[in-house]
């Protein structure tokens, strides 16, 4: 059975030969340099890297091919660089590099104590409201960066027919973009003071988001390729560790219904394709209603969060949804825990989730710098032994 078949029939709430595996086919299932380059020195592979830029924001890359292939990862992702042209767009300084996302945001790295890049400017922070500060947001240039766009995928797609793709997203969702363009006190006081601004800001994120997958879904029609794209992956954190971002209503009411717009219009294009939504945090109650949207993949399953134990969400929507990730948890079990605990916690989850199929294994979030060598191997051998249905 090859990777594609595997993966669609366990997407199809079917058991395949084993749990379908997840390293990179998004950039939220995907790993830190450090903590690949620690793993694959650790076991003497050749630590070769398909895309160290793939989204520089996060510090994460795309294994080799080879490596991909050795690691038994059933999927492969297509889409689009977080920062368009990384390598000649970021300003290399002696203490930190700067660069700038598509809607005016800078980013910096500080080169002595940084691990990431970290927001340092909110372009529409400075203004008094945020319906006043609409005029002054950065218009993409999408004929640039369609040009840009199809260069990648088009080097992306070739050779991936045996696996299951994903065309992932190019930005944040439309919550994060958000906050990240008006200033994060900025954003949470407007949905209160100025609902007008907020929602004129989540249609222009709408908008730019339908813009993206237009152009996404042009390029696969135009090359013959539209059928191999089997998901769609999108992201917006509506919740935090406890909550959700902020009142569930207000979200049902001014975020949801556009998502549903974004994936109504996406599955009006490419019928086939699977929704898969990455959202942190404690979001149970929200899941009726992105199911209604049109979701059909959970990520990342964040099952430390309020509400969100795996027994209870396997039973309740797993009929449903497929649970893209949850496989092990990245705050405490896999970046603390030792190999054994890690071993342990995988197989409890993989006796939880893997019954009747909806599961594909992925940790909870990328994999981060601070997972030890042991630890990756201590997953990835009990997967590899106790996957197998």
């Amino acid at each position: 059975m090859n990777s594609r078949d595997r993966t669609i029939l366990a997407v199809n709430h079917q058991e395949p030969d084993r749990v379908p595996y997840d390293l990179g086919g998004t950039t939220v299932t995907a790993i830190t340099r450090p903590a690949y380059l620690g793993a694959m020195k650790f076991r003497k592979l050749t630590p070769g890297i398909k895309s160290a830029e793939i989204d520089p924001i996060q510090q994460i890359i795309i294994p080799s091919e080879t490596n991909l292939q050795k690691l038994n990862v059933d999927t492969r992702r297509i889409g689009a660089h977080r920062i368009p042209g990384f390598e000649w767009e970021k300003v290399m300084g002696y203490e930190k590099i700067s660069v700038t996302d598509l809607y005016g945001c800078n980013w910096e790295y500080h080169r002595e104590k940084g691990l990431y890049f970290n927001q340092s400017t909110f372009p529409l922070e400075k203004y008094g409201t945020l319906s006043g500060a609409m005029p002054h947001l950065n218009r993409i240039d999408w004929n640039a960066y369609g040009q840009i766009l199809r260069q990648d995928l088009q080097s992306q797609i070739e050779g991936l027919e045996p696996y299951y793709i994903v065309a992932d997203r190019n930005t944040a969702g439309l919550t994060e973009n958000s906050l990240r363009v008006r200033g994060y006190e900025k954003w949470y006081m407007d949905t209160v003071l100025d609902t007008g601004g907020v929602e004129d800001l989540l249609e222009r994120m709408m908008e730019d988001k339908i813009q993206y997958w237009d152009l996404v879904i042009d390029w696969a029609i135009e090359n013959g390729t539209s059928d191999q794209i089997m998901v769609i992956s999108e992201a917006d954190d509506l919740g935090t560790q406890d909550t959700t971002i902020i009142d569930p209503g207000q979200l049902r009411a001014m975020v949801i219904p556009r998502w549903e717009k974004i994936f109504r219009h996406v599955k009006g294009r490419l019928p086939h394709v699977k929704i898969f939504m990455h959202s942190c945090g404690a979001i149970r109650e929200l899941l009726p209603d992105l199911i209604d949207a049109g979701m059909d993949i959970l990520n990342p399953v964040q099952f430390t969060a309020a509400g969100m134990e795996l027994k209870a969400l396997k039973r309740d929507f797993g009929d449903v949804i497929t649970f893209w990730g949850g496989g092990v948890d990245t705050q405490n079990t896999l970046n603390k825990g030792t190999p054994e605990q890690v071993k342990d916690e995988v197989k409890k989850i993989l006796d939880i989730m893997a019954p009747g199929g909806g599961f594909v294994f992925s940790p909870v979030h990328n994999i981060q710098h601070d997972v030890s060598p042991e630890n990756f191997w201590a997953m990835w051998d009990t997967l590899q032994d106790y996957g197998k249905y």
